[in-house]
């Protein structure tokens, strides 16, 4: 993936879309559950370029939900790699990435960016970066997990987004509860396996 000076970095939920209309945004990647319909918000925003994906955020099979599977990644990456043109040839712009809350396939998606986006520097800075723009960030560890192997990771953006969790946990313990209801006890398990070994 070539390198994209990403200027100006949004993550958000769908309630928080309505708010950003005049924020000058020129790049949405909209990740939507299957069947929600096309976010209202977008039909009042000015001219950008867009990408839809519909999956599930989920990290193991759970009935007829959608996966995201490494296709999906595909295309994230994909997405990236048209902003790293568009900004090659001097566009100025405001990417914004949202999900469902903006908390797991949004910044999963922009940890994605952030990698590739400073190749010199570390998985931990990425998230670090990630945190900075997105406080609560959560990635979908399955998403970051096809990343690792697309972007050559050799498994160090996976555990540096364990890491992540850990502190997330360590800040709010009731979040290890809720994301075991919610399906996500892989998640949490690799999280305490990484506190332990710190």
């Amino acid at each position: 993936m070539k390198r994209a000076s990403l200027s100006l970095l949004t993550v958000c939920g769908l309630e928080e879309l309505d708010g950003l209309r005049a924020s000058g945004v020129t790049h949405v990647l909209s990740i939507l559950d299957p069947g929600t319909p096309d976010p209202e918000p977008f039909r009042q925003y000015g001219r950008h370029h867009r990408t839809t994906l519909r999956f599930h955020d989920i990290v193991e099979p759970m009935g007829d939900l959608i996966l995201p599977e490494r296709n999906h990644v595909e295309q994230i990456i994909a997405f990236g790699e048209e902003l790293a043109e568009d900004r090659a040839e001097g566009h100025a712009g405001h990417l914004l990435i949202h999900c469902h809350m903006g908390i797991s396939r949004s910044t999963a998606a922009m940890l994605m960016m952030l990698r590739a986006a400073y190749p010199d520097e570390t998985d931990d800075d990425a998230v670090q970066r990630l945190v900075a723009i997105r406080p609560q960030a959560w990635p979908n560890l399955r998403m970051t997990g096809f990343a690792d192997d697309l972007l050559g990771r050799g498994g160090e953006l996976s555990r540096a987004v364990s890491r992540l969790h850990a502190r997330q946990i360590a800040a709010r313990p009731q979040l290890a509860d809720t994301f075991r209801r919610l399906g996500r006890s892989l998640e949490v398990e690799r999280a305490a396996e990484v506190a332990k070994a710190a």
